[in-house]
């Protein structure tokens, strides 16, 4: 008797279940390679609009005469205008955009709210509350407005901090505080000007628009020195930035000590926004714009891109400053500040749009 065939089943067998740890290392792999992507992009451009800035202009400098003036050669003319106007001016330009973006994007994370950035909260108003003090009541000038400035904007922010800090920081809280000084420091600097003279006046109004049309080489190694500090500061409190995003209870549970992790980041935050305001002067808009672009381009936000974010934002409205108008090189912060308004006009009817009414 002979056995029947075995029947093979037709039948697929199902599909192993996909490796979770695979997953997630290819997920991590396209963020890293998107994430280095937008950087070059933005750096890139960065690196082109200094360019733009230093070799062109009313007075045009070709590559290798840059680089010969570099290299020591003394080209009549040209060799004062490169190395002493224009390459320490773009030089300032570029860094106080990064510390101008990155400052933003911190307050803007950590308090989970587009309008918390140093020129809305009031930070900016205390370093030119400051600034316009020193000029008015004590003839003061140069070093000394940066002096002044950078001292206004740090004991103001830690006023903010103090005040606001009652049963913790809120962000609705802060930002509250933060605009109500800004009224009563705005109308102080009004009223100095009123009182004062016109020369002085003049000087006062021109330092608050915002300008780089004073950069030194003081200024230079004064504003590197500090991000040479706090720029590593940054890199290393980062760390608990996206756990203080979930909010105080999440960050909490996660095993953060919140507040001692947002004082460490107001305070560095806060730093590169009063260093970079004592170098120019408080350029409008730029940490409010950089933290929100960063995060369109990218998807979430980064503290990288958005500084570079600011480098642009600032190397662009620069270039158009000086040369939108023959013969007159304007503040740098009348175009950033022309494009602060219809960018909060924007952020809030997409806000509203969305359900989530601006805040």
């Amino acid at each position: 008797m002979t056995e029947a065939p075995e029947r093979t089943s037709t039948t697929p067998l199902p599909a192993p279940a996909p490796d979770s740890t695979a997953l997630l290392v290819r997920a991590r792999s396209r963020n890293r390679r998107r994430t280095t992507a937008c950087l070059a992009l933005v750096a890139g451009l960065a690196v082109i609009l200094f360019a733009c800035n230093v070799l062109l202009g009313s007075y045009t400098v070709t590559v290798p005469d840059f680089f010969r003036i570099l290299g020591g050669a003394d080209i009549p003319g040209a060799r004062f205008i490169v190395l002493e106007s224009k390459l320490p001016r773009t030089v300032i330009g570029l860094l106080i955009g990064v510390a101008f973006g990155i400052a933003g994007a911190v307050f803007q994370t950590m308090l989970r709210n587009p309008l918390a950035s140093p020129d809305v909260i009031g930070i900016s108003y205390g370093a030119s509350a400051s600034a316009v003090t020193a000029i008015v009541l004590f003839g003061a000038a140069g070093g000394g407005v940066s002096v002044a400035a950078l001292i206004g904007g740090l004991v103001v922010a830690a006023a903010i901090y103090l005040i606001s800090r009652r049963g913790g920081v809120a962000g609705y809280r802060l930002i509250l505080v933060g605009i109500g000084f800004g009224a009563v420091l705005h109308a102080l600097v009004s009223f100095l000007i009123t009182r004062t003279d016109l020369r002085t006046a003049s000087q006062a109004v021109l330092w608050l628009n915002g300008s780089l049309n004073s950069s030194t080489w003081d200024r230079v190694t004064v504003l590197v020195a500090a991000l040479v500090v706090l720029l590593p500061a940054i890199a290393l409190l980062a760390r608990t930035l996206h756990g203080l995003e979930l909010g105080d209870d999440a960050a909490a549970g996660l095993g953060l000590r919140v507040e001692a992790s947002r004082l460490g980041l107001l305070s560095t935050a806060v730093a590169l926004a009063a260093f970079a305001t004592a170098a120019a002067g408080p350029v409008a808009s730029v940490a409010f714009l950089s933290g929100p672009i960063a995060r369109r381009i990218l998807g979430r936000p980064s503290l990288m891109l958005a500084g570079w974010v600011g480098a642009v934002i600032v190397l662009g409205a620069d270039f158009v400053a000086s040369n939108l108008v023959p013969g007159t090189s304007l503040p740098v912060g009348v175009v950033t500040g022309a494009l602060g308004a219809p960018f909060l006009l924007w952020l809030l009817a997409t806000a509203n749009r969305s359900g989530q009414g601006g805040g």
